[in-house]
């Protein structure tokens, strides 16, 4: 990974090329993985090599990934993500109502893919052991905040999954992989009226 730094996307010609859904699931297989081939990731997404190569040369245009350091075969092309992290802003991208509109799908698709990834677990959940089905949670809470404690709210949650995500990065790199497991946290935060 070039930079342990989040990117806020703020160009809509880089929204747009994360915002097809094949380029999506590949940028988070690489969250994943760190680093990964065309090939590697074609059997993830079940899709064939060209297209997804087609595809992560459309990330790569858009600094969303890089090249990595090639791994054993030297002729294969490595990607890995160009920062820790990616996120957008609506007020970024609500001055025009184009922008606005792609922001908005981009989002939904966003959110949907998640929801996938959580309904996938849901139907295979009784396949995992006791302990990872005791520890998997889906909390939801009804809060009364202002805009700036919403803000606040969300910036020290950022931070403590980066801190978790710290700790896992350097167990796995310091040979600790022992029942550990890649583990998707989802977070949304919105206001709302009853």
């Amino acid at each position: 990974m070039a930079t342990e730094e989040s990117r806020r996307i703020k160009d809509l010609d880089t929204l747009k090329a994360l915002g097809h859904p094949l380029r999506m699931k590949l940028y988070r297989a690489l969250k994943v993985t760190g680093a990964a081939t065309a090939s590697q990731l074609a059997d993830q997404v079940d899709e064939a090599v060209s297209l997804v190569s087609y595809h992560l040369r459309k990330l790569a245009a858009h600094g969303l990934i890089e090249e990595a350091v090639a791994r054993g075969d030297a002729r294969e092309r490595w990607w890995q993500p160009a920062d820790a992290s990616i996120s957008t802003r609506d007020e970024d991208f609500r001055d025009a109502p184009e922008r606005a509109a792609v922001h908005t799908a981009v989002s939904r698709m966003h959110a949907r893919q998640q929801n996938e990834m959580y309904e996938s677990f849901l139907d295979a959940q009784s396949a995992w052991p006791g302990d990872w089905r005791n520890s998997a949670f889906s909390s939801e809470f009804m809060l009364s905040l202002t805009a700036e404690e919403l803000h606040r709210l969300g910036d020290e949650l950022n931070e403590v999954v980066r801190k978790w995500r710290a700790h896992g990065t350097a167990a796995r790199e310091a040979g600790d992989v022992k029942n550990r497991e890649n583990v998707a946290v989802h977070m949304y935060g919105f206001p709302f009226r009853t």
